[in-house]
């Protein structure tokens, strides 16, 4: 039965909310037409349109049109410049037309009042670029966005002004979080970026998720949120403001959800007259150095996205559309140096399918829905225990859509929707623009599938390992500067990831343990993240924590002498914390230093006097830079090399188009330089619980790479050999396509005209379609079965029911084509049928793609 009470109530939100703006604006807001776009034409060229934005309880509306908005996060610094204009092109074709990014704070003033806006740092660019591609940016500003970016987004300087407090009614802490707003902003209305100057910006966020610190602040941080949401308005951006996942956001600020399936966890805007609005959609999960892999299907996103809509959303956003790399030292705490890589695009740029192709699909659906959604009441009908369908219907008219779901997690069936049966898969939401034609199944692939190649690359990796060993210093080359050890943070002001710490202890004849079976043992309770220990210039063990607990214990035996024993330190952060309370109060380093198993008991060095120093040598040499590396010599690299060694060679730039990457095979934990560009982190000794690290493969931008000769450096902290280091290019080339025969047809097979649903030429039934990329043209089929093909793209296998003829049928359709199309057809595949008791078979296909 239809749930009257909802619908009423929905109802009456949408005219009060309608009424309230007609009141304000003096017209009705309209709702958009389906098959429009978001251009207009201007001067007999298609243009973005862009005016004044407003909102009502319904949606977001540009020029008094509603529209719907299919958002996808780009971060600016997490690419290069040369790579934006291939982003944003493939986000439009994916569907997209917002692109969504944070303002860095610490990127642009890493030093308190200077700026820095150039390069991949240049947002102005960035912003324009996505105009230029026709879609609108929902910008950011934080100026704390956590984001998985080292500190959250804030200087490092912030954490050294007097008094502070992050994130809470602090004078000092709003005196600089307003100023950069302020930049910022005066930066974008200076540029005409917002939308009513005619620029792309339609959205503003200020803060980010501080619900899940707000209470850790009390009263201040109730004020705060308040002061935060004023001095937002009083910009003047011209464009609504948000709050993510923010229940208080004050009025007008719009409260937004944050989540994977915030259509059934969003308690709902604060406000009747606010916008149902989701600024992060996580396509994946973020990983941390130690985590196993991460997966988020696109099944299931779909399946969120189609709920959210379904239930009077306007916007969801993406979050990750492209994660990109941590480039340098930009990763926050223990965070990997590739980012979401599991999304639409992944860390390279490249479409990861079905991912992508079917996110595209279902943003092609839904704006087939674009009239009922907007123009019609909205209702709920239950088709049996774990089915439903939601619906938007003007009576007495054809304008009507339905999304009929089945939230069962494991069981097909048919419901009977209107006196027709539909067959819905498990946790599954199908899509009818009419309340007739089932146009998209969240769960039913269409799309093609993908699978990734790193191929080693042919020209690039004729190396000449050469190595310079880090000088380990002691107290003559670092004299004592403190009684105790320095807090970490503190001491490297994040200028590095390297602080040393020296010390020496003086030992006579009868300190030492007379057995031989009896050595003394170091043990350093650390704060985090990493340090390596050296005992008279000797290597003793490296240790580390993890992002779940920043903390260790250091406890090696060591080998000391009589006389003076030289104690080197050298402790590492792994970026810096991004969330939590009271995050300027976070600390790193060596707690407490003593020595056990002396014949003269334990003896505490904590207070003993220390050396510090920042850096290494290598990095105040910049040897990583080809200049820098001539100040060092350097020998040949034979074998397995000491911790602390820095590793140089040349390579020819890769061939091809593809992009490049390098597998860290062999190594343990460092950085990486190409031509003077750090690359950013490795990590290899650090496994998962599956006994794999957790990034092997590192991202060199083409535009990092000249022509001809480049220069590769190495910091390994380890004792490690680079012999197996390997320049790759990466590729999807390997393409599949899996279709049953109750597998819808393509949704490219409809259009809105007149308002009507209607078929751009005849509809076929399911097929499974293949299309190269970059213009590629199909060169094998590897693998093709019709039957009960088992396994994923990349590793397929045929199942007990398997049709001989399905590879022949394959080549004829595709070999030589850049796009093809096989038709789920018995009738294709057999005369008689072999396994008549399976009912419903499957189509797989995998080919390569060439030029």
């Amino acid at each position: 039965m239809v749930v009257l009470s909802r619908v009423l109530l929905l109802a009456l939100v949408f005219l009060v909310a309608s009424a309230t703006l007609v009141h304000a604006k003096g017209k009705t807001p309209a709702p958009e037409e389906e098959g429009d776009e978001l251009v207009i034409e201007k001067g007999g060229k298609k243009q973005l349109e862009v005016g004044e934005v407003t909102y009502d309880a319904r949606s977001l509306m540009i020029n008094g049109k509603r529209k719907l908005f299919f958002s996808g996060s780009i971060h600016y610094p997490r690419s290069t410049v040369e790579m934006w204009p291939d982003l944003l092109k493939k986000a439009k074709l994916g569907g997209l037309n917002v692109i969504d990014t944070y303002v860095f704070w610490n990127l642009h003033e890493p030093v308190k009042g200077q700026f820095n806006f150039e390069g991949n740092a240049d947002v102005v660019k960035f912003i324009r670029l996505v105009q230029e591609h026709k879609m609108y940016v929902t910008l950011r500003v934080g100026p704390f966005i956590q984001a998985e970016w080292n500190h959250g987004g804030l200087p490092y300087w912030l954490r050294e002004e007097p008094d502070i407090i992050f994130r809470s009614d602090n004078p000092s802490y709003k005196h600089h979080m307003e100023a950069f707003v302020t930049k910022i902003i005066a930066m974008m209305k200076h540029e005409k970026l917002f939308a009513p100057q005619g620029g792309p910006i339609i959205l503003a966020q200020i803060e980010n998720e501080y619900t899940h610190v707000q209470l850790a602040y009390k009263e201040l941080g109730s004020s705060y949120i308040q002061w935060a949401a004023n001095m937002a308005l009083s910009q003047n951006a011209g464009v609504p403001w948000i709050m993510c996942k923010q229940k208080d956001a004050p009025d007008p600020v719009i409260n937004t959800c944050n989540g994977r399936h915030c259509g059934d966890t969003f308690t709902g805007p604060n406000k009747p007259h606010k916008p149902t609005l989701w600024t992060e959609n996580w396509t994946a999960q973020y990983r941390v150095f130690g985590d196993p892999p991460s997966q988020r299907s696109a099944e299931d996103i779909a399946f969120s996205v189609a709920r959210f809509f379904s239930k009077d959303g306007t916007l969801t956003n993406y979050y990750m559309y492209h994660g990109g790399t941590n480039f340098g030292r930009t990763s926050a705490i223990f965070t990997t140096t590739r980012y979401y890589d599991e999304a639409p695009l992944d860390e390279y740029g490249l479409q990861r399918e079905p991912k992508w192709g079917h996110l595209k699909d279902l943003h092609r659906a839904l704006n087939l829905c674009k009239k009922p959604l907007f123009g019609g009441t909205p209702g709920v009908q239950r088709l049996g225990k774990e089915t439903e369908a939601r619906f938007y219907e003007r009576p007495g008219t054809d304008i009507c859509v339905a999304f009929l779901a089945n939230n069962h997690s494991t069981i097909e069936t048919t419901v009977n929707w209107r006196g027709q049966e539909y067959f819905l898969p498990p946790h599954s939401i199908s899509i009818l623009p009419d309340c007739r034609t089932v146009v998209f199944n969240s769960q039913q692939i269409v799309s093609q599938h993908n699978s990734r190649n790193f191929v080693r690359s042919k020209a690039a990796n004729k190396f000449n390992w050469e190595m310079f060993s880090e000088p380990i210093p002691t107290t003559v080359q670092i004299p004592v500067n403190h009684k105790s050890p320095q807090e970490l943070y503190h001491l490297l002001k994040d200028a590095t990831d390297y602080g040393w710490f020296t010390s020496s202890l003086d030992l006579g004849p009868y300190d030492l343990p007379m057995k031989e079976s009896i050595r003394p043992v170091l043990r350093i309770p650390s704060l985090g993240h990493a340090m390596s220990v050296f005992v008279n210039g000797e290597y003793v063990g490296t240790e580390h924590g993890s992002h779940a607990e920043k903390g260790f214990v250091f406890e090696r035996p060591v080998t000391f002498k009589q006389g003076v024993n030289h104690i080197s330190l050298l402790c590492m952060t792994v970026g810096l914390p991004d969330s939590g309370a009271y995050m300027e109060h976070r600390y790193a380093g060596p707690r407490t230093i003593t020595v056990l198993g002396l014949n003269t008991g334990t003896i505490d060095l904590s207070q003993n006097g220390w050396g510090h120093r920042v850096g290494l040598n290598g990095e105040n040499l910049r040897v990583f830079t080809e200049k820098g590396a001539q100040k060092v010599q350097w020998t040949k690299a034979a074998g397995k090399g000491r911790a602390l060694t820095w590793y140089k060679t040349n390579f020819e730039a890769p061939e091809g188009k593809d992009p490049v990457a390098i597998r860290m095979a062999g190594m343990g934990k460092g950085m990486i330089w190409v031509n003077g560009k750090s690359i950013g982190r490795h990590w290899m000794s650090f496994l998962s619980p599956l006994g794999q690290p957790t990034q092997s493969e590192y991202h060199i931008p083409r535009a990092f790479i000249k022509p001809g000769q480049n220069f590769l450096l190495v910091l390994e902290e380890q004792e490690a050999d680079p012999k197996d280091i390997e320049i790759l290019t990466v590729n999807r080339d390997t393409i599949c396509a899996i279709s049953t025969e109750m597998h819808p047809p393509h949704v490219k097979s409809w259009e809105r005209k007149g308002g009507d649903l209607k078929t751009i030429g005849p509809v076929s039934g399911a097929s499974a379609q293949l299309m190269c990329p970059n213009l590629k043209k199909i060169v094998g089929v590897d693998f093709a079965s019709f039957g009960t093909p088992e396994g994923m793209c990349g590793a397929y296998k045929p199942g007990k029911c398997d049709s001989p003829a399905t590879r022949k049928v394959v080549e004829e359709h595709c070999l030589g084509q850049t796009l093809c199309t096989v038709p789920v057809e018995p009738k294709l595949f057999f005369k008689a049928d072999p396994c008549p008791d399976i009912k419903i078979k499957t189509l797989a296909i995998q080919v390569t793609c060439a030029f």
